[in-house]
Protein backbone atom coordinates (compact mmCIF):
# COMPACT_ATOMS: atom_id res chain seq x y z
CA UNK A 1 0.00 0.00 0.00
CA UNK A 2 1.22 3.67 -0.86
CA UNK A 3 1.47 6.21 1.52
CA UNK A 4 0.69 9.84 -0.75
CA UNK A 5 2.13 12.87 0.92
CA UNK A 6 -0.40 15.41 1.93
CA UNK A 7 -0.48 18.16 -1.05
CA UNK A 8 1.77 15.96 -3.73
CA UNK A 9 -0.21 14.80 -6.09
CA UNK A 10 0.21 10.92 -6.98
CA UNK A 11 2.40 11.09 -10.21
CA UNK A 12 0.86 8.49 -11.09
CA UNK A 13 -2.61 9.69 -11.17
CA UNK A 14 -3.77 10.46 -14.73
CA UNK A 15 -5.01 13.43 -16.46
CA UNK A 16 -8.85 12.71 -16.15
CA UNK A 17 -10.56 11.99 -12.94
CA UNK A 18 -7.52 11.12 -11.34
CA UNK A 19 -7.75 7.70 -12.52
CA UNK A 20 -3.97 6.41 -12.37
CA UNK A 21 -1.80 5.63 -15.42
CA UNK A 22 -0.27 2.47 -16.88
CA UNK A 23 2.36 1.56 -15.48
CA UNK A 24 5.28 0.34 -18.57
CA UNK A 25 5.44 1.14 -22.16
CA UNK A 26 2.03 1.56 -22.63
CA UNK A 27 1.73 4.88 -19.24
CA UNK A 28 5.06 6.38 -20.60
CA UNK A 29 3.66 6.77 -24.10
CA UNK A 30 0.48 8.26 -22.97
CA UNK A 31 2.17 10.70 -20.74
CA UNK A 32 4.16 11.38 -23.80
CA UNK A 33 0.97 12.17 -25.77
CA UNK A 34 -0.34 14.25 -22.99
CA UNK A 35 2.52 16.31 -22.98
CA UNK A 36 2.71 16.85 -27.03
CA UNK A 37 -0.93 17.62 -26.78
CA UNK A 38 -0.98 20.49 -23.94
CA UNK A 39 -1.67 24.29 -25.12
CA UNK A 40 1.22 25.84 -25.62
CA UNK A 41 0.41 28.96 -23.95
CA UNK A 42 1.82 32.00 -23.97
CA UNK A 43 3.29 30.79 -27.26
CA UNK A 44 0.04 31.18 -29.58
CA UNK A 45 1.23 35.08 -29.76
CA UNK A 46 4.05 35.16 -31.10
CA UNK A 47 3.29 31.94 -32.95
CA UNK A 48 0.42 34.09 -34.58
CA UNK A 49 2.23 37.16 -34.96
CA UNK A 50 4.64 35.07 -37.23
CA UNK A 51 2.13 33.53 -39.26
CA UNK A 52 0.29 36.28 -39.97
CA UNK A 53 3.87 37.62 -41.18
CA UNK A 54 3.65 34.73 -43.74
CA UNK A 55 0.25 34.83 -44.85
CA UNK A 56 -0.58 38.32 -45.06
CA UNK A 57 1.00 39.83 -47.95
CA UNK A 58 -0.07 36.56 -49.83
CA UNK A 59 -3.86 37.72 -48.83
CA UNK A 60 -3.21 41.18 -49.82
CA UNK A 61 -2.03 40.30 -53.33
CA UNK A 62 -5.26 38.58 -53.53
CA UNK A 63 -7.20 40.72 -52.18
CA UNK A 64 -5.73 43.65 -54.77
CA UNK A 65 -5.84 41.11 -57.80
CA UNK A 66 -8.05 42.81 -60.80
CA UNK A 67 -9.99 39.86 -61.06
CA UNK A 68 -12.47 41.10 -64.06
CA UNK A 69 -9.39 42.73 -65.81
CA UNK A 70 -7.30 39.39 -65.30
CA UNK A 71 -7.97 38.16 -68.60
CA UNK A 72 -7.35 40.64 -70.73
CA UNK A 73 -4.11 41.04 -68.91
CA UNK A 74 -3.08 37.72 -69.34
CA UNK A 75 -3.50 38.32 -72.56
CA UNK A 76 -1.03 40.76 -73.30
CA UNK A 77 2.16 40.16 -75.39
CA UNK A 78 4.27 41.23 -72.85
CA UNK A 79 3.23 38.33 -70.42
CA UNK A 80 2.74 35.72 -73.28
CA UNK A 81 6.22 36.54 -74.16
CA UNK A 82 7.40 36.09 -70.37
CA UNK A 83 5.35 33.31 -69.44
CA UNK A 84 6.73 31.28 -72.92
CA UNK A 85 10.62 32.50 -71.83
CA UNK A 86 10.30 31.62 -68.69
CA UNK A 87 8.48 28.19 -69.36
CA UNK A 88 11.63 27.50 -71.06
CA UNK A 89 14.33 28.53 -69.19
CA UNK A 90 13.36 26.94 -65.69
CA UNK A 91 12.83 23.84 -67.99
CA UNK A 92 16.16 23.96 -69.42
CA UNK A 93 17.65 24.80 -66.18
CA UNK A 94 15.93 22.05 -64.10
CA UNK A 95 16.94 19.45 -66.52
CA UNK A 96 20.70 20.72 -66.41
CA UNK A 97 19.99 20.53 -62.24
CA UNK A 98 19.57 16.87 -62.64
CA UNK A 99 22.21 15.89 -65.44
CA UNK A 100 24.79 18.04 -63.60
CA UNK A 101 23.73 17.60 -60.32
CA UNK A 102 23.09 13.91 -60.47
CA UNK A 103 26.27 13.09 -60.76
CA UNK A 104 27.80 15.69 -58.03
CA UNK A 105 25.57 14.24 -55.31
CA UNK A 106 26.85 11.11 -56.01
CA UNK A 107 30.13 12.51 -55.40
CA UNK A 108 29.29 14.35 -52.12
CA UNK A 109 27.69 10.85 -50.79
CA UNK A 110 30.45 8.90 -51.50
CA UNK A 111 33.67 10.71 -50.73
CA UNK A 112 35.87 11.12 -47.52
CA UNK A 113 34.58 13.53 -45.03
CA UNK A 114 37.32 16.37 -45.98
CA UNK A 115 36.17 16.67 -48.73
CA UNK A 116 32.41 16.53 -48.36
CA UNK A 117 32.50 19.24 -46.21
CA UNK A 118 34.38 21.27 -48.78
CA UNK A 119 32.58 20.21 -51.52
CA UNK A 120 29.17 20.68 -50.26
CA UNK A 121 30.14 24.41 -48.67
CA UNK A 122 30.31 25.52 -52.69
CA UNK A 123 27.48 23.67 -53.49
CA UNK A 124 25.59 25.89 -50.73
CA UNK A 125 27.17 28.70 -51.30
CA UNK A 126 24.79 29.84 -54.56
CA UNK A 127 21.71 29.36 -51.50
CA UNK A 128 23.02 31.55 -48.92
CA UNK A 129 24.85 34.35 -51.54
CA UNK A 130 22.58 37.85 -52.47
CA UNK A 131 20.85 36.69 -55.89
CA UNK A 132 22.80 40.26 -57.14
CA UNK A 133 25.61 39.00 -56.29
CA UNK A 134 25.57 35.22 -57.93
CA UNK A 135 24.68 37.13 -60.86
CA UNK A 136 27.63 39.81 -60.77
CA UNK A 137 29.84 36.59 -60.13
CA UNK A 138 28.64 34.86 -63.39
CA UNK A 139 29.52 38.09 -65.16
CA UNK A 140 32.69 38.57 -64.25
CA UNK A 141 33.29 34.71 -64.92
CA UNK A 142 30.97 34.38 -67.78
CA UNK A 143 30.93 37.94 -69.72
CA UNK A 144 32.70 38.55 -72.59
CA UNK A 145 35.75 39.82 -70.49
CA UNK A 146 35.24 37.43 -67.60
CA UNK A 147 37.69 34.66 -66.20
CA UNK A 148 35.84 32.51 -68.17
CA UNK A 149 34.11 34.16 -71.02
CA UNK A 150 37.18 35.66 -72.25
CA UNK A 151 37.75 32.09 -74.01
CA UNK A 152 34.50 30.73 -74.95
CA UNK A 153 33.95 33.99 -76.64
CA UNK A 154 37.75 34.03 -78.22
CA UNK A 155 37.57 30.17 -79.32
CA UNK A 156 33.76 29.42 -80.00
CA UNK A 157 32.44 33.04 -80.37
CA UNK A 158 29.93 32.31 -77.10
CA UNK A 159 28.36 35.18 -75.42
CA UNK A 160 26.70 34.29 -72.62
CA UNK A 161 25.66 37.33 -71.07
CA UNK A 162 21.92 39.34 -72.36
CA UNK A 163 20.97 35.73 -74.21
CA UNK A 164 18.26 33.32 -73.47
CA UNK A 165 21.48 30.98 -72.73
CA UNK A 166 22.28 33.51 -70.25
CA UNK A 167 18.92 33.01 -68.02
CA UNK A 168 19.59 29.37 -68.58
CA UNK A 169 22.86 29.70 -66.92
CA UNK A 170 22.02 32.26 -64.32
CA UNK A 171 18.64 29.67 -63.42
CA UNK A 172 21.09 26.78 -63.28
CA UNK A 173 23.50 28.40 -60.88
CA UNK A 174 20.84 28.86 -58.39
CA UNK A 175 18.31 26.25 -58.82
CA UNK A 176 21.14 23.19 -58.92
CA UNK A 177 22.09 23.35 -55.09
CA UNK A 178 18.47 22.29 -54.21
CA UNK A 179 19.00 19.33 -56.45
CA UNK A 180 21.91 18.50 -55.42
CA UNK A 181 21.37 18.66 -51.83
CA UNK A 182 18.37 16.40 -51.75
CA UNK A 183 19.64 13.87 -53.89
CA UNK A 184 23.15 13.65 -51.77
CA UNK A 185 20.52 13.14 -48.35
CA UNK A 186 18.46 11.19 -50.28
CA UNK A 187 21.43 8.54 -51.66
CA UNK A 188 23.05 8.36 -47.84
CA UNK A 189 19.75 7.43 -46.44
CA UNK A 190 19.52 4.47 -48.82
CA UNK A 191 19.38 0.93 -47.88
CA UNK A 192 23.15 0.19 -48.25
CA UNK A 193 22.40 -3.31 -47.15
CA UNK A 194 20.14 -3.88 -50.40
CA UNK A 195 23.35 -2.35 -52.47
CA UNK A 196 25.59 -4.69 -50.80
CA UNK A 197 22.87 -7.71 -51.36
CA UNK A 198 22.87 -6.54 -55.35
CA UNK A 199 26.67 -6.59 -55.30
CA UNK A 200 26.78 -9.97 -53.76
CA UNK A 201 24.47 -11.75 -56.23
CA UNK A 202 27.05 -10.56 -59.06
CA UNK A 203 25.51 -7.33 -59.94
CA UNK A 204 27.98 -4.68 -61.08
CA UNK A 205 27.73 -1.47 -59.54
CA UNK A 206 26.19 0.58 -61.96
CA UNK A 207 23.83 -2.46 -62.26
CA UNK A 208 23.29 -2.07 -58.42
CA UNK A 209 22.70 1.31 -58.89
CA UNK A 210 20.40 1.56 -61.38
CA UNK A 211 17.95 -1.45 -60.70
CA UNK A 212 18.44 -0.88 -56.20
CA UNK A 213 19.42 2.62 -55.37
CA UNK A 214 17.66 4.59 -58.21
CA UNK A 215 13.78 3.08 -57.66
CA UNK A 216 14.23 3.60 -53.92
CA UNK A 217 15.22 7.36 -54.54
CA UNK A 218 12.93 8.43 -57.18
CA UNK A 219 10.57 10.34 -55.30
CA UNK A 220 13.76 12.35 -53.29
CA UNK A 221 14.76 13.12 -56.77
CA UNK A 222 11.48 13.84 -58.41
CA UNK A 223 11.20 16.44 -55.37
CA UNK A 224 13.94 17.56 -56.14
CA UNK A 225 13.86 18.23 -59.70
CA UNK A 226 10.42 19.70 -58.89
CA UNK A 227 12.37 22.40 -56.06
CA UNK A 228 15.00 23.36 -58.87
CA UNK A 229 12.74 24.31 -61.51
CA UNK A 230 10.24 26.28 -59.25
CA UNK A 231 13.59 27.47 -57.64
CA UNK A 232 14.51 28.87 -61.56
CA UNK A 233 11.21 29.88 -62.11
CA UNK A 234 11.26 32.07 -59.76
CA UNK A 235 14.81 33.75 -60.00
CA UNK A 236 15.06 37.35 -60.13
CA UNK A 237 18.54 39.28 -58.97
CA UNK A 238 21.01 37.31 -60.56
CA UNK A 239 19.26 36.62 -64.32
CA UNK A 240 18.37 40.68 -64.33
CA UNK A 241 22.33 41.36 -63.62
CA UNK A 242 23.59 38.73 -65.87
CA UNK A 243 21.29 38.49 -68.60
CA UNK A 244 19.54 41.68 -68.76
CA UNK A 245 15.87 42.54 -69.14
CA UNK A 246 15.10 42.58 -72.75
CA UNK A 247 11.45 41.87 -73.63
CA UNK A 248 11.29 38.50 -75.54
CA UNK A 249 15.05 37.40 -75.06
CA UNK A 250 16.05 37.61 -71.29
CA UNK A 251 12.56 39.43 -69.75
CA UNK A 252 10.61 35.99 -67.53
CA UNK A 253 7.91 36.24 -65.52
CA UNK A 254 9.91 37.92 -62.31
CA UNK A 255 11.00 40.84 -64.01
CA UNK A 256 8.18 41.40 -66.59
CA UNK A 257 6.69 41.68 -63.05
CA UNK A 258 9.26 44.30 -61.82
CA UNK A 259 8.97 46.08 -65.06
CA UNK A 260 5.31 46.97 -64.52
CA UNK A 261 5.78 48.00 -61.22
CA UNK A 262 8.26 50.31 -62.10
CA UNK A 263 6.23 51.78 -64.96
CA UNK A 264 3.47 52.19 -63.18
CA UNK A 265 1.29 49.60 -63.97
CA UNK A 266 0.15 48.13 -60.79
CA UNK A 267 -2.58 45.72 -61.91
CA UNK A 268 -0.41 43.70 -64.86
CA UNK A 269 2.50 43.44 -62.06
CA UNK A 270 0.05 41.86 -59.55
CA UNK A 271 -1.71 39.72 -62.21
CA UNK A 272 1.81 38.33 -63.06
CA UNK A 273 2.10 37.53 -59.22
CA UNK A 274 -0.72 35.44 -59.00
CA UNK A 275 0.13 33.71 -61.93
CA UNK A 276 3.70 33.07 -59.84
CA UNK A 277 1.65 32.29 -56.65
CA UNK A 278 -0.74 29.97 -58.44
CA UNK A 279 2.46 27.62 -59.71
CA UNK A 280 3.97 28.32 -56.18
CA UNK A 281 0.74 26.65 -54.76
CA UNK A 282 0.71 23.63 -57.34
CA UNK A 283 4.32 23.05 -56.36
CA UNK A 284 3.61 22.84 -52.70
CA UNK A 285 0.30 20.69 -53.85
CA UNK A 286 2.94 18.07 -55.83
CA UNK A 287 4.50 17.73 -52.62
CA UNK A 288 2.37 17.13 -50.23
CA UNK A 289 3.58 13.69 -49.52
CA UNK A 290 6.76 14.81 -48.96
CA UNK A 291 6.32 18.07 -46.94
CA UNK A 292 2.62 18.37 -45.37
CA UNK A 293 2.20 14.37 -44.66
CA UNK A 294 2.11 13.93 -40.59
Amino acid sequence: MSIASPGVPDRAAGASGGEPAPRGPQGTAQRRRELRHRPVGGLWLPAGVALALLVVPTVGLLQRAPWSDLPSLLGSPRLRDALVLSAVTSAAAAGASVVLGMPLALALSRCGPSLRRVMRAAVLLPMVLPPVVGGTALLFALGRRGLVGLWLDRWFGWSLPFSTAGVVVAATFVAMPFFVVTAEAALRSADAGLVEAARTLGARRSVAFRRVTLPLITPSLTAGAALAWARALGEFGATITFAGNLQGRTQTLPLATFQALEAGRPGEAVAFSVILLAVSVAVLLALRDRWLSR
